[in-house]
C-alpha cells in the first residue's frame, strides 16, 4: 500500500472513537471531514457500493481522496477504509471524480480522474484501479486517456469524471467531460475492450453556451425506453424557475444516433429544483430499478455553511428511484425508506383557514405525506408549512395558487450569512397539490405531485426545533400522513413514536 492511502487509513483508524452523534440518520455522510461528488456508485458482490469525493483531515475541499461505505439496504450504510489517495506522478494533486464497473474475472474496476499541477494550472487524465471490493491497486498503465486521446479543439485542463459502463457486447464505454476552446463543455465517448486500453469514439453531446459553461460529472443511460443524459453545469443563468443561477444538474432525454454515436435531445429539465443538489450517479439496481444518488450541497454556499462542532461536512441526498412518464423525469425516495415508518399521525378531511398546529404532528426525522386542495378557488389565496419550527427558526415550504409556484425558503434556519436561501417551482396538474416531505436533521426533500419535481436544501437549524405549523389564507381542505423514521424500526415502536 502506498504512504498516501495507509496515512489516510491510519487517520481513519486513530478517529474511529470520534463521536457519530449529530448526524442525519439515512443520509450518507463522510467518514470524518469533507465530502463531496458520490463516485463509483455500483452493486458489487450482493452490496451496494458509494464511493465519494474526500478530505479525511479537514471540514473543507482538499487534497482528493476516495472515501467509500456500503450499503445492503441504500439507506445504513457501513463504511470501509479510504479507497484511493493521491500519490502517483499523474495524481500528486486529487484523485477526483469517476466511476466503478465489474470485470469478466469478477473484480472491480475504477475509472477515475487523476490530476497534477503546475503553474496553476491542471493536467487532467483517466486513470484505473483494481480491486476486490475493498483494496484496489492503481494499473501500470496509468494515465490510459490522456491528452493523445483527446479530439482537437480540447485539452487536459478540464478533462473529467468517466463514467463507465458494459456494452451488449461485453465492451465497456464511458462519457467523460471536457472543455472546448471557447470554454463551453461537451461529453465525450470512449470505448475499451477490457476498461485498460481505451479509445475516443466521439461527442456524445456539447453545450451550446445555453446550459452554463463547463460541465460535469456525466451519466447516460436508458430508462423506460428512452436514452438519458445527466450532466452538471457551472456557471448557469436562471431560465425563469427551471435553473437557478450557478451549478445544478441537468435531464436531458432523447434519442442516441447509432451510426453518429450523437445523443439528439428532445427535452431539458431540472433534475432538482432546490438549493442544494449535484453531480448525481445513478446504479441499476438488482431488481431493476434505477436508483440516483447526488451530493446534497451547493458550491457557492460552502464557505458560508455551518460546521457547528460537527467533525464532518457534506451529505447525499436520499437515493431516488427514477423513471420517465409522459416524457418527464419522475423521482420518489427509494422504497426501502418506508420499512423504518413508525408512529403514524394521521389528519383527514381537515378543513381550516388561518392556521393550523397539533402536538401529534411534529419531528425533525420525518416522512410526511400531505394533500391540500380549496374550498372556493376564487378565495384561496395562498398555503404554507413551517417545519423545523421553534418559535425563532423555521423552513418556509409555501403555494402560490395564481402562479402555481412552490417556494422552499430557509431564511429564518438560523443562517448568519447572506446566501441562496429560496427556490421554487412552477406545479402543473389540477387544484390539488401533493406532497411527500422527507426531512432528516439537517436536511429537506420535497417531493411534488407523486415526483413529477424534487426540491431539495439542506440547514442547521438546532435539531430540536420540531415543530410543524399550517397557513392558509383561504379555506383547505387537507389530508395528513405523518411517520417517523427511525433508523431501528424496533425502537421506535419501543418508544411509542
Amino acid at each position: 500500500m502506498d504512504k498516501t492511502l495507509e496515512q489516510a487509513r491510519l487517520y481513519e483508524k486513530a478517529h474511529a472513537a470520534d463521536g457519530r452523534q449529530d448526524r442525519p440518520r439515512f443520509h450518507l455522510t463522510p467518514y470524518i471531514g469533507w465530502m463531496n461528488d458520490p463516485n463509483g456508485f455500483s452493486y458489487y458482490k450482493g452490496a451496494y457500493h458509494l464511493f465519494y469525493q474526500y478530505n479525511p483531515y479537514g471540514l473543507c475541499w482538499d487534497s482528493m481522496h476516495w472515501g467509500h461505505a456500503v450499503s445492503t439496504d441504500l439507506l445504513h450504510w457501513d463504511y470501509l477504509p479510504a479507497a484511493l489517495a493521491p500519490e502517483n506522478d499523474y495524481d500528486s494533486f486529487g484523485v477526483f471524480s469517476g466511476s466503478a464497473a465489474e470485470l469478466p474475472d469478477g473484480r472491480q474496476l475504477l475509472l477515475y480522474t487523476g490530476v497534477t499541477k503546475e503553474h496553476d494550472v491542471d493536467t487532467q487524465v483517466q486513470c484505473v484501479a483494481i480491486g476486490d471490493g475493498r483494496d484496489y491497486k492503481k494499473h501500470g498503465a496509468n494515465p490510459v486517456i490522456d491528452k493523445k486521446k483527446l479530439p482537437a479543439g480540447y485539452d487536459t485542463s478540464n478533462f473529467r469524471d468517466p463514467k463507465i459502463w458494459k456494452a451488449a457486447d461485453g465492451s465497456f464505454c464511458c462519457a467523460a467531460v471536457a472543455r472546448r476552446k471557447d470554454g463551453n463543455g461537451a461529453i465525450l465517448l470512449y470505448r475499451s475492450a477490457d476498461g485498460i486500453r481505451w479509445d475516443y469514439d466521439s461527442v456524445l453531446l456539447q453545450n451550446d453556451g445555453h446550459w452554463g459553461k463547463m460541465w460535469e460529472c456525466p451519466d447516460f443511460f436508458e430508462l423506460d425506453g428512452k436514452k438519458v443524459v445527466l450532466v452538471s453545469p457551472q456557471d448557469m443563468c436562471a431560465d425563469g424557475y427551471r435553473y437557478h443561477p450557478g451549478n445544478g444538474t441537468v435531464c436531458f432525454i432523447g434519442e442516441l444516433d447509432a451510426a453518429q454515436k450523437h445523443f439528439a435531445a428532445t427535452s431539458d429539465e431540472p433534475v432538482d429544483y432546490g438549493i442544494d443538489f449535484y453531480a448525481p450517479q445513478t446504479v441499476r439496481a438488482p431488481d431493476g430499478r434505477t436508483i440516483l444518488i447526488g451530493w446534497m450541497q451547493n458550491w457557492d454556499t460552502v464557505p458560508l455553511s455551518d460546521r457547528g462542532s460537527r467533525n464532518w461536512f457534506g451529505q447525499m441526498c436520499l437515493p431516488r428511484e427514477i423513471s420517465i412518464r409522459n416524457g418527464k423525469l419522475h423521482q420518489l425516495p427509494v422504497r426501502e425508506l418506508e420499512r423504518f415508518r413508525s408512529g403514524t399521525q394521521s389528519l383527514a378531511q381537515l378543513v381550516f383557514d388561518g392556521c393550523f398546529s397539533s402536538e401529534k404532528i411534529r419531528g425533525r426525522c420525518i416522512d410526511m405525506e400531505l394533500s391540500v386542495r380549496p374550498e372556493d378557488k376564487d378565495a384561496f389565496r395562498s398555503f404554507s408549512i413551517n417545519l423545523a419550527e421553534n418559535g425563532t427558526n423555521k423552513i418556509v415550504l409555501a403555494y402560490n395558487p395564481r402562479e402555481r409556484l412552490l417556494s422552499l425558503d430557509r431564511s429564518w434556519s438560523g443562517t448568519r450569512r447572506l446566501a441562496c436561501n429560496t427556490c421554487a417551482c412552477p406545479l402543473s396538474g389540477g387544484d390539488e397539490v401533493r406532497l411527500r416531505i422527507i426531512m432528516d436533521t439537517y436536511s429537506i426533500e420535497v417531493f411534488v405531485n407523486g415526483g413529477e419535481q424534487v426540491l431539495t436544501c439542506t440547514f442547521y437549524t438546532d435539531a430540536a426545533a420540531q415543530g410543524i405549523s399550517f397557513h392558509s389564507d383561504g379555506a383547505v381542505r387537507m389530508d395528513v400522513q405523518l411517520y417517523g423514521l427511525y433508523a431501528d424500526a424496533r425502537a421506535g415502536r419501543e418508544a411509542g413514536l
